[in-house]
């Protein structure tokens, strides 16, 4: 960074809930739970997709990627969320908030790939049965799943990198509780048309790309499924792909009904929609990674039947 771009901030102030004191011991617990359970269910996804045999398939490769995904995208906010709600100045250094937007970011953009690559697989699962082994080998998935993570790095690495070389010469207070991006950007003292046009080419590749990639994917998946003669059948190859299609509405669906929710319009009312506007992009980022194991764990016995050899081989070693 050029010393004419230096900035005069050397570190930001978190806000989080210092307006409503009396609710952070509470969440405090409330996000530990999860968190913990995050860790839990996605660590036991990937021990059981690594351990077991029966499991290395390009699907549970995708899982497991998803699993660990999973984990390193909330363990770049939460013990920050954690640490605010602990500390009485909540203040984060310029540095430390960079590498945290960074990941959070990069971690953000690969699972919308990554969740794409696995409708692709799917499909090809579903309606070329014949050809998946050929087209589904090893040496095409993990470069699939290699590739998600390099594209969402290296997004997050042009906005990071635009973000930090804007001037922020005054208010340092964020109304968040972590660095989230927009939320930095509007304390920048300069002109940051050009972050927005390229957020807004990143929203266009990395969210809509991938949402109309599976749409279609599943649209040939379910006309596949309907030609099926037997309803058995239909049954069968349904619950192939049905755990990766709830991930997907939840994953999308929320996020649709944090951006698409309408802003109060009552002056009174303001401050209460602000804070329920940082609480629900907090357990946004909480609640599918929270969610997914349990959903795999729930909708496929494979995955069920892998974790109650895990359980079994514990217990048979103690």
């Amino acid at each position: 960074m050029d010393a004419s771009n230096q900035s005069s901030v050397t570190e930001f102030v978190l806000l989080g809930l210092s307006a409503h004191p009396n609710l952070e011991k509470t969440f405090f617990v409330l996000i530990l739970s999860m968190y913990l359970v995050i860790l839990l269910g996605n660590g036991v996804l990937i021990l059981v997709t690594v351990s077991d045999s029966r499991l290395h398939t390009p699907m549970y490769f995708f899982l497991g990627n998803l699993s660990f995904l999973d984990i390193c995208y909330t363990t770049s906010s939460v013990p920050l969320v954690l640490d605010g709600f602990l500390t009485p100045r909540k203040t984060i250094p310029f540095s430390a908030c960079a590498i945290q937007m960074f990941l959070s970011f990069a971690m953000g953009a690969t699972e919308c790939v990554l969740l794409g690559m696995m409708a692709f697989d799917r499909y090809m699962a579903i309606c070329n049965p014949l050809r998946y082994p050929m087209v589904m080998r090893k040496a095409v998935y993990v470069p699939m799943a290699a590739s998600s993570w390099l594209a969402g790095g290296a997004n997050s690495l042009v906005q990071i990198s635009l973000a930090v070389q804007l001037p922020f010469c005054g208010d340092n207070v964020i109304n968040h509780f972590i660095c989230e991006i927009l939320a930095v950007l509007k304390l920048a003292c300069a002109d940051i048309s050009i972050n927005v046009v390229s957020m807004g080419v990143a929203n266009v590749i990395f969210l809509g790309v991938p949402v109309l990639f599976i749409l279609v994917s599943y649209i040939f998946i379910l006309t596949t499924i309907l030609r099926i003669p037997s309803v058995e059948g239909r049954k069968k190859a349904f619950s192939t792909c049905s755990a990766h299609l709830t991930v997907v509405v939840i994953f999308y669906g929320t996020i649709l009904f944090m951006y698409g929710k309408p802003k109060s319009k009552d002056p009174l009312g303001a401050d209460k929609q602000e804070l329920a506007d940082k609480l629900i992009s907090l357990f946004y980022g909480l609640l599918t990674p929270m969610l997914n194991p349990i959903i795999y764990s729930l909708r496929n016995k494979d995955v069920k039947a892998a974790v109650k050899n895990l359980v079994v081989q514990k217990h048979s070693t103690q």
